[in-house]
């Protein structure tokens, strides 16, 4: 790609936008949610989809398993490193251009997936993929923060995850009939079209959140400089990482689940892919109840309990799967309601991490998701080093997880209410 092909699209013009901040009508709102659900969805379906055709990958172009599972790696590689770099582009662009030139560096890295010669153009493709799509996963929680008052912001990230949810229950479906129908090549087409279709609505119908800032400054100290502001932001360190640990149970049951349900209790793959769904309607409706508690509950006192009453769970969970040969229906609820209690943790701790941000918000949100991220590249490997053929592998890193990330809201709700009694004494 040429640089000045990327120059255009950052620079070209945007519309103004039409209602200053917060002031929008309830369909406005209604509207944001669903093209930034969309927009987050990206990511989702950019992995879950084409996991049905690793077989027909490796046959077509004349590998193994082992090699086709490096797409995924350098997707999740791309990812962590790309949000980093967009994070600075947001905020001295404002967030639509920078979106847009993203997303068709998307559409034609999609392309070049389709048209892989070899397993090593196919690995370089996935990781252009990544790099070009996750300005989504950056973007929309910074809209979000700019567009939302921030005793709002949790209640949105519940809404955008309703939408988005939908991507991991029917990818898996989606990319099975693209293979089985059409080929492989065909999802990285159907993403192409996606991308274009979502730089259309982009470009139509989101307003501008953040106009240009030439404050911003793009040399590598300058942005060094906001980043380490952003981590010396002791509310963001503890709810970021305890969110992004938290999420990083969702990759380790992405990563063995399939075994444990179609290996250890003997599944077919049609159940498999309904068990599947189900979890992934557990993990949203967590988040929509989420939504409606937080009109009742303070941010901090839900999430502080969620997340207690998940390490309770996982406990047991650990000592059931350790001691005992779980039923599948015992172990199926059981992990499901872990799943459920993550639909409370994941949107709560990123609001909290971003809400003391007036400025650097997209610096901030790019952290956060490069925290996510890299957290769940780590556990995913982790999980293929631990592998030992039984259950306790993923539910120990469940367990572990959940521990951690209750461990970090714990210090971080004691360092709040410090801070409220401090100031009731002055």
């Amino acid at each position: 790609m040429q640089p000045g092909f990327l120059y255009l699209l950052l620079h070209i013009p945007v519309t103004k936008s039409r209602y200053d901040l917060f002031e929008m009508t309830k369909k406005q709102q209604h509207v944001l949610i669903v093209i930034l659900g969309f927009i987050a969805a990206l990511g989702p379906f950019s992995i879950d989809m084409y996991l049905p055709g690793f077989p027909a990958i490796a046959k077509d172009l004349n590998t193994d398993d082992a090699h086709v599972s490096l797409t995924l790696t350098t997707y999740f590689i791309g990812i962590s490193v790309g949000q980093l770099i967009y994070g600075p582009l947001l905020d001295r662009f404002g967030r639509k251009k920078p979106l847009l030139a993203g997303l068709a560096i998307y559409a034609l890295a999609a392309l070049g997936c389709a048209w892989a010669p070899n397993i090593w153009w196919l690995i370089g493709m996935r990781l252009i993929l990544a790099l070009g799509g996750c300005v989504g996963m950056v973007a929309y929680s910074a809209i979000i923060r700019d567009r939302f008052p921030v005793d709002e912001v949790a209640k949105v990230f519940s809404s955008i995850l309703l939408v988005m949810g939908v991507a991991p229950i029917i990818a898996p479906t989606l990319g099975g009939f693209f293979t089985g129908n059409l080929g492989w090549r065909s999802i990285f087409i159907f993403l192409f079209i996606i991308a274009l279709v979502l730089m259309t609505v982009i470009h139509f119908f989101l307003e501008e959140s953040k106009g240009h800032d030439k404050e911003v400054s793009l040399k590598p100290g300058s942005i060094a400089v906001n980043y380490a502001a952003v981590l010396r932001n002791s509310d963001f360190m503890l709810y970021g990482l305890s969110g992004s640990i938290a999420m990083a149970i969702m990759f380790a049951y992405v990563s063995g689940i399939p075994f444990v349900l179609m290996k250890l209790y003997g599944v077919s793959e049609t159940t498999f892919g309904w068990m599947f769904g189900i979890n992934a309607f557990g993990f949203i409706a967590g988040s929509q109840l989420n939504r409606y508690l937080l009109n009742r509950f303070d941010v901090v006192s839900l999430t502080l309990r969620t997340s207690f009453i998940q390490l309770i769970l996982t406990v047991i969970f650990m000592i059931g799967v350790w001691q005992y040969e779980l039923p599948l229906p015992v172990f199926a609820v059981l992990l499901f309601c872990v799943l459920f209690l993550l639909g409370f943790i994941n949107p709560n701790s990123t609001a909290l991490s971003l809400r003391s941000f007036s400025s650097n918000i997209g610096s901030a949100s790019a952290m956060n998701g490069s925290f996510k991220m890299g957290a769940g590249a780590a556990i995913s490997a982790l999980m293929g080093v631990l592998y030992d053929g039984t259950k306790l592998p993923m539910v120990l890193l469940i367990f572990l997880m959940s521990l951690i990330s209750f461990v970090l809201l714990l210090i971080a709700g004691r360092k709040a209410r410090l801070i409220k009694k401090q100031a009731a004494y002055r």
